[in-house]
């Protein structure tokens, strides 16, 4: 019998199973045979697996959780703990920030009022009392303005606003936190069947036996058109050729491929036409592949037609299942790796009788006594002619391309008993013992190829991740001259690699620890015959290595991997429920280029999130410095709590939430993924936010000074405003000057903003234009500025007056200089030399 086992290996082609008690040692003694892969334990069945063909009656020999589906679980509640128990990167990265912003920013607050001590008894004072609490409200606003409190919003809005662009490059997300993980992803573990490749197999050569009679060759033309799509065509042969040789290798060859096939291949109406067509299948893929090969080698081009998908794809089949008729089959088997029909030609006065095989070229071969040219001629099978097709077998085989062999028996070669008596069918036809040596003294009349060829794009999606410093994992249940095959063609291994890491799954954990381990840190990898917990133990070896791995899976026995990965990606079309229940995110589509997109985006914003933490800490920065240095030198209050409270929720959160909006920066996917313990609030990082944040309360404290200065006051006499004898009057309204330092900080502000479209590119390369959110969320705040300075209602609420044009220049004169600073800074400590790879 035959049972799907695609819920525990992945592995969608039916397996064999045979009667025997192996393992069954093991389970008696309550052992496992741990040696043998699930795929190869032939005599066991396994709980959770299908049976597509045949019965039988079995032994259960363990129930529950001893059950290979009861381990899946087992395995994935493990894993579920251990996930809970984990915090993604970002988690970890803002309690530390948070915890060191805490401090930094007590401390400040503390000794500003400190410093304000010997202002406790000034005149505007009445006790010591009043300007110690005056003070104290001071710092708290000082406080409640340098702690960034929306920062939490507009991180979540910022992944919010990720899921969103994700969504619209077919990844559905999960969990949220996933959105950012995948910035500082370095290992893409990724399976082979439907992620790498289309999951369609596509007959991508037929090979034909061509001569005169003296000289016979192998010729083998390449087909072209991708996955099950019957539109294309086979070069060197015309469309014409079955219409001309009715019984040349050709037409025979469709006719094994129309009659000796249970599959069906079905077009989707309503899709586009022609290339771009949608088209089904029910069946085997293997079988599906030679009805779209039937379809281009018929008689019509049907890239041409105006036929719907619905009919091309058995447009050719339809006419000669209408001409023949099969009346018997006998079933394809492991031991003759081969399967044939008995058909009989319905629109033909004389009998005609035909016995169509396919199967493994080398076992048909050996069977077969004749061989058919193309021009329709039957020579005999010699030793020469038998050579030349081994070698072409080998060399189709050497390019991890599956063969297919046809052959037909046919006329007085048949045995007598296949024919009809009586309008039944004799004996022999039910004892399938009997069946090789009715499959004896066949006539081989061709070899298809196919492949499951690789998705468009994902060659160069591999090589971006290269250049991003991510290493892709291929792991897979193929045989590993497949696996490279794939792994060649998808870039996974490059033509320069003259010795490619590729390893089955019982080979890599036979190493031992310390060689495993050192293999994973190597550069991209493959794995093939891996077993269902390979993955997880993957997972975790790389885990241990510091690596941030992505897995992908789609089974039932991928989800403790997809559970254990610190980015689990499901499929969307091919992925059970349980997986995508594992997983952090969907992939609509089960493209693996995907996947590098939504690496991209999560990159992207990480880089957004550094940027509005660059704007806010910077800004707060400033504030902070600016009344510790008025403070300090003892100028007369540089605004009041009201102004602080203001400019921290009007100017600061509308641009630090528009800055979420930021385009990918240039050169994004080349850099090296960042460490997963990367700290936001890195030594650099604080310099660099200290040198611009000095440079705005240095602004924001010279604009106010300059209005005393500008009206003859010295800057001694305005430290000792307190205690002057003379001109104290321009003292008792600080309006004016406060008007010009909270417009200043307010245009410094925003300025700053709009240099942060990019951390590391300059702004004529990354322009605020870039983001249109941001160029709102700058204008909507200084237009309120602006309202609470001309509104006369609003300026008395706020203790402002009107400024002129001269104040206004006297603004722009101190806020346009953090323009320079910051471009000053971005190439200071651009990223690039640093962080970029060597390509």
């Amino acid at each position: 019998m035959y049972v799907d086992e695609s819920s525990l290996t992945g592995e969608s082609v039916s397996v064999g199973k045979l009667p025997g008690d192996e393992g069954l040692d093991d389970v008696k003694n309550n052992g496992e045979a741990k040696s043998i892969p699930i795929q190869l334990q032939s005599t066991m069945l396994f709980s959770g697996s299908l049976a597509t063909r045949g019965s039988g009656v079995a032994l259960v020999v363990r129930t529950g959780a001893d059950t290979q589906i009861g381990k899946i679980q087992r395995t994935l509640a493990e894993a579920q703990i251990e996930g809970e128990e984990r915090k993604t990167p970002l988690g970890l990265q803002l309690d530390e920030f948070g915890t060191q912003l805490s401090y930094v920013i007590g401390g400040i607050c503390l000794a500003v009022w400190l410093a304000s001590i010997p202002r406790f008894e000034d005149a505007a004072f009445s006790n010591w009392i009043e300007g110690a609490i005056y003070y104290a409200k001071v710092g708290v606003a000082l406080g409640v303005a340098a702690i960034p409190e929306g920062l939490p919003a507009v991180i979540t809005l910022c992944l919010s606003l990720g899921t969103r662009r994700m969504a619209e490059k077919n990844v559905i997300v999960r969990k949220l936190p996933s959105v950012e993980t995948l910035g500082c992803t370095s290992v893409i573990c990724t399976d082979k069947t439907g992620t790498l490749t289309t999951n369609q197999m596509t007959a991508v050569s037929f090979v034909t036996l061509e001569g005169d009679g003296e000289a016979i060759n192998v010729v083998e033309h390449d087909v072209k058109g991708s996955s099950y799509n019957p539109v294309g065509h086979v070069t060197g042969i015309g469309h014409d050729e079955t219409l001309r040789l009715p019984n040349g290798a050709v037409s025979e060859a469709c006719r094994i491929m129309a009659l000796c096939n249970d599959a069906r291949l079905i077009g989707v109406d309503g899709t586009e036409d022609g290339a771009t067509a949608q088209y089904v299948i029910e069946g085997e893929p293997t079988e599906a592949s030679l009805l779209s090969l039937l379809e281009k080698l018929g008689p019509e081009p049907v890239g041409e037609t105006s036929l719907k998908p619905s009919q091309l794809a058995s447009e050719y089949r339809g006419h000669i299942l209408d001409s023949w008729h099969r009346y018997a089959t006998l079933e394809f088997d492991r031991k003759r790796k081969s399967m044939s029909v008995l058909c009989s030609r319905m629109d033909s006065d004389s009998e005609e009788i035909k016995l169509l095989c396919k199967g493994a070229p080398s076992m048909l071969l050996k069977r077969c006594t004749h061989v058919k040219l193309r021009d329709g001629s039957v020579i005999p099978l010699t030793l020469d002619l038998r050579d030349k097709i081994d070698s072409a077998i080998s060399s189709i085989g050497n390019r991890a391309l599956r063969c297919i062999g046809l052959a037909v028996k046919e006329g007085e070669s048949l045995e007598p008993q296949l024919r009809k008596e009586e309008g039944s069918y004799t004996e022999v036809l039910k004892d399938s013992s009997k069946y090789e040596s009715i499959e004896t003294g066949l006539t081989f009349a061709g070899i298809v190829a196919i492949r499951d060829p690789p998705r468009d794009g994902v060659a160069e999606s591999i090589d971006e991740c290269k250049q991003a410093g991510i290493r892709v994992i291929m792991i897979t249940g193929d045989a590993k001259q497949t696996a490279e095959a794939i792994a060649r063609d998808v870039h996974i291994f490059t033509d320069q690699d003259v010795k490619c890491p590729a390893f089955e799954g019982r080979e890599f954990f036979a190493l031992q620890e310390s060689q495993q381990l050192e293999v994973l840190k190597t550069g991209n990898l493959v794995i093939c015959r891996a077993e269902p917990a390979d993955k997880q133990r993957l997972v975790k070896m790389l885990q241990s290595l510091n690596e941030i791995p992505a897995m992908t899976g789609d089974g039932v026995n991928d989800a403790p991997a997809l559970q254990q990965a610190d980015i689990g990606v499901a499929m969307g079309i091919s992925g059970t429920d349980v997986a995508k229940e594992a997983a952090d995110m969907v992939l609509v589509d089960d493209n693996f280029s995907t996947i590098v997109d939504a690496v991209e985006e999560g990159r992207c914003i990480y880089a957004n999130m550094q940027a509005f933490i660059n704007f806010l800490i910077t800004c707060n920065i400033g504030e902070v410095i600016g009344v510790f240095i008025a403070t300090v030198l003892g100028f007369p209050a540089l605004l009041t709590p009201l102004h602080l409270l203001w400019v921290n929720l009007a100017t600061d959160g509308p641009p630090a939430t528009a800055l979420g909006f930021n385009p990918p920066d240039p050169g994004l996917m080349s850099r090296k993924p960042r460490s997963s313990s990367e700290e936001i609030m890195t030594s650099e990082n604080l310099l660099r936010y200290s040198i611009a944040g000095l440079y705005i309360g240095i602004a924001t404290v010279g604009v106010y000074a300059s209005y005393f200065l500008d009206r003859g006051i010295s800057f001694q006499e305005l430290q000792s405003w307190s205690t002057c004898t003379e001109s104290c009057s321009i003292y008792a309204d600080l309006a004016a000057p406060q008007t010009l330092a909270l417009s200043t900080l307010v245009t410094v502000e925003l300025l700053k903003a709009l240099c942060s479209v990019s951390i590391d590119s300059s702004i004529l390369t990354v322009g605020p234009q870039k983001n249109p959110w941001l160029l709102l969320g700058v204008t909507v705040p200084f237009a309120l500025n602006l309202a609470i300075i001309y509104t006369p209602q609003l300026q008395h609420s706020f203790g402002l007056v009107p400024l002129d044009g001269s104040d206004w220049l006297k603004v722009l004169a101190w806020s346009l200089p953090i323009v320079l600073i910051d471009e000053a800074l971005k190439y200071a400590f651009k990223k690039d030399g640093r962080e970029l790879l060597s390509i």
